[in-house]
């Protein structure tokens, strides 16, 4: 290599300049030496400066891209954290029941209406309906009767009676809480399933809507029937000075009587009756 090396430069008395001393060959020597190195030399700092700008290049791409990271795109420590709230919130998912659930509606509103059916004590309801709908076919006397406005009536006067016979029962059993919870525990009222509170707003509702419906139908016999029910039914229930006559055996029977055999057949039957003239 050295060998190369030397026999690459020029001979040194090659380098004595014609008609020149051997110092003036040195200086010569020298200069030529010195002039041949310079390049060399000189392109040491270009490569450095070269290098040191393709690292600085490097880096300025490197903080864009972070830049671009930080304003736009999410950086890593952005996406961890998303993976970090997405895991955190479906663990809460399933740990908390789900808001809407139907199945749970469906057995709330299931047992809503079976504990009304039997505050309404059905079979007295049924038996209501039935009498009125076979006093009404009564008042029926030639074929033509059997038109829209006798369906109109007989609706009319089994809906009265319907809300009026559930104020009734109703307040029968806000009267007899304590006895129903020995006789008769199913009751909503004697279960705690309806708090008395509960039972007050369904009884005087009914009582409303039944002199409501029986005023605007206008039918004289269909009011007074509705009121005669629920003076009997009033006095036969609560318990007040006087009344409660349901403690009395005689008394108790000649409610049920005037209501079920005289009121509803007499006065329901006129109620048809105003309606065919």
């Amino acid at each position: 290599m050295n060998s190369l090396l030397l026999g690459s430069f020029p001979n040194k008395a090659s380098l004595v300049a014609p008609g020149g001393s051997c110092e003036r060959s040195k200086i010569w020597t020298n200069n030529c030496l010195t002039s041949s190195y310079a390049p060399t030399t000189a392109s040491w700092p270009k490569r450095k400066i070269k290098k040191e700008y393709n690292f600085l290049r490097f880096k300025q791409s490197s903080l864009v891209f972070r830049c671009e990271g930080i304003e736009g795109g999410p950086t890593c420590q952005e996406c961890n954290r998303k993976h970090i709230v997405k895991a955190t919130s479906g663990q809460s998912f399933e740990s908390e029941p789900p808001a809407f659930d139907s199945k749970r509606i469906l057995t709330s509103v299931k047992n809503s209406l079976d504990a009304f059916y039997r505050f309404s004590r059905p079979h007295t309801v049924i038996g209501t309906a039935l009498s009125i709908v076979s006093v009404s076919l009564l008042a029926v006397q030639k074929s033509s009767d059997i038109s829209p406005l006798f369906f109109t009536g007989v609706l009319e006067a089994v809906v009265a009676a319907l809300f009026m016979n559930i104020y009734i029962v109703g307040l029968n059993q806000l009267s007899d809480i304590e006895i129903d919870k020995i006789n008769k525990p199913y009751l909503p009222l004697a279960s705690g399933e309806y708090s008395v509170g509960t039972g007050v707003t369904i009884v005087a509702s009914f009582s409303f809507l039944s002199f409501w419906l029986g005023w605007i139908v206008g039918s004289w016999p269909l009011f007074w029937a509705l009121f005669i029910s629920f003076v009997l039914g009033t006095a036969y229930s609560i318990d007040v000075p006087l009344l409660r006559w349901k403690r009395f055996a005689v008394l108790a029977a000649m409610c049920i009587l005037a209501v079920r055999a005289v009121i509803v057949q007499l006065a329901f039957f006129l109620h048809m009756q105003v309606l065919f003239q």
